[in-house]
């Protein structure tokens, strides 16, 4: 053999030797020692709880379809103001509600599959589970809800279309378990944010929302809305505001809204004129907390506390069915120095970028069990049960920051002065359920759709893309989705109809 070739040949075994040398401890060596590998569940259900704040698109759609706020200004903000199919705009429950809620809850689930011992964590989810599956279906009607989430745990990235009527059943049975799962003597979950782990008030919560989800089926299923109402109300519902969930904000986590209203968004919000007239010819004394006109404001640079003013009295909302152009001589027929000068939601008060965002509340929960009463369904005074949540509306309102208290004085005046007229009964308790909304968009526009009440009037600008109602029925489904999963789409429009903003979910009848 030459020289060379033997030279070659122990380097080569040399290199040999310093590659099986170096291997070992290479893997440890190139892994980050501080980067996660697994997530405890608490956090994903935390993530998820704080992603449900309604966002900027509630602004959009659902607080302007139930005539709560409008704006006249068409781009960004097209929507309800014009009852046209912004598709920018539709998909924002469900990107938020897919990319971030249900993943994080699904992922936190498969992950306790490891983890028996672990069934309050367990039962939790679950609860925040169906209370994201209710606003994604109201929402939109059928959507993925069995294979939801599995594009990373099964590799499953087209999900079928489940019926809305399959996914409120699985809602139903899957409340109604995890309640019953939920016991004080198992696992602790101090790090979950709503109620620090407080498992009464995770029952409570979970009924409320049986009862929330039972009474969405009063016109098409009333016997099983009447059977879960029931379940609900025997199985403890909330009893005091302490109860409600709510995600608070601060200044290092923005409420969203607050900061869009604070923001670029601030001169082109307005509050309803059928919000606003509701609530001055009743003498509610929530729209001196709610409400701000800046008088004589030509322009939004001049909506500044030196115009402000808060009394009821001279508050004046906006009317629906003009862009920026045609409401000009609207405005000014009223006495107006512009269109800057309607009503506003006070940005310092509830659209303060660090004001909370209720999502289920006492008074809610106090007037659908009002409802259920005066339906003959479950156990309760109706008449009470209806004052009882009027009150606890107008209480929450001091949770607001920003001097929104009402004093107890002016609550005792209104409950009297609103008696539960018999025959009235229905109307008035989900009028009540409006207001005691404000804000909370997605439920709002349910219970709106599911009830009928309140009685307002439509939006009737002439550019509407409404074919066959007077009012938005659902949100249509994200432009992605018909690209990338439109099998499974066109499965679910031949079963529950066009994907257009006409058509009603399966709840909703006529």
């Amino acid at each position: 053999m030459k020289k060379s070739k033997i030279i070659y040949l122990i380097k080569g075994l040399l290199i040999v030797l310093f590659m099986g040398s170096c291997d070992e401890g290479f893997d440890e060596m190139n892994t980050n020692p501080v980067r996660l590998t697994s997530i405890d569940p608490t956090f994903q259900l935390n993530q998820a709880i704080i992603s449900s704040s309604p966002g900027y698109n509630n602004l959009t759609y659902e607080t302007t379809i139930v005539k709560q706020m409008i704006t006249p200004f068409q781009g960004v903000g097209t929507g309800g103001n014009l009852n046209q199919d912004n598709r920018s705009a539709t998909q924002g429950n469900w990107q938020t509600g897919y990319r971030t809620i249900v993943k994080n809850l699904i992922d936190g689930l498969e992950s306790l599959g490891n983890a028996p011992e672990r069934t309050n964590l367990n039962s939790i989810i679950r609860i925040w589970k169906a209370h994201a599956f209710m606003m994604l279906t109201d929402t939109y009607g059928d959507i993925p809800y069995s294979e939801a989430g599995l594009g990373y745990i099964a590799g499953n990235v087209f999900p079928k279309y489940d019926s809305q009527e399959a996914i409120y059943t699985n809602i139903l049975n899957d409340l109604e378990m995890a309640v019953q799962g939920l016991d004080e003597s198992k696992d602790p979950i101090n790090q979950e944010i709503l109620y620090s782990g407080n498992i009464e008030q995770w029952k409570r919560l979970g009924n409320s929302l049986l009862l929330r989800a039972a009474m969405r089926l009063v016109k098409v299923n009333p016997s099983l809305a009447s059977q879960y109402a029931l379940k609900a109300v025997n199985g403890g519902l909330m009893q005091s505001n302490d109860d409600n969930a709510v995600v608070r904000h601060n200044a290092d986590y923005r409420n969203n809204v607050g900061t869009n209203l604070n923001g670029g968004q601030a001169p082109f919000y307005y509050l309803d004129e059928d919000f606003v007239n509701f609530l001055q010819s009743n003498n509610d004394p929530r729209l001196a907390s709610i409400a701000v006109r800046y008088v004589g404001a030509l322009s939004g640079g001049e909506q500044v506390e030196a115009n402000a003013n808060r009394t009821p009295e001279v508050q004046i909302g906006m009317p629906q069915g003009y862009d920026n152009t045609t409401i000009i001589p609207v405005a000014e027929a009223a006495g107006l120095a512009s269109l800057f000068s309607y009503s506003q939601l006070d940005r310092t008060r509830l659209g303060n970028p660090e004001a909370p965002n209720f999502l289920v509340t006492y008074s809610q929960t106090l007037l659908l069990h009002a409802e259920a009463a005066a339906r003959g369904w479950v156990p309760g005074d109706a008449e009470q049960l209806y004052h009882d949540g009027i009150r606890a509306h107008m209480e929450q309102m001091a949770l607001w920051p920003n001097d929104t208290e009402i004093a107890p004085e002016a609550i005792d005046a209104y409950i009297e002065n609103h008696p539960l007229e018999t025959g009235n009964e229905l109307e008035l308790i989900n009028t009540q359920y409006w207001v005691s909304s404000f804000l909370i968009g997605p439920e709002t526009w349910a219970n709106f759709r599911r009830s009928g009440y309140p009685v307002v009037n439509p939006n009737p600008y002439p550019g509407s893309d409404l074919q066959n109602e007077d009012f938005i029925r659902r949100l249509t489904y994200p432009d992605s989705e018909l690209t990338v999963n439109k099998e499974n789409v066109d499965e679910a429009t031949s079963r529950m109809g066009p994907d257009v903003l006409d058509t009603r979910v399966w709840w909703d009848v006529k």
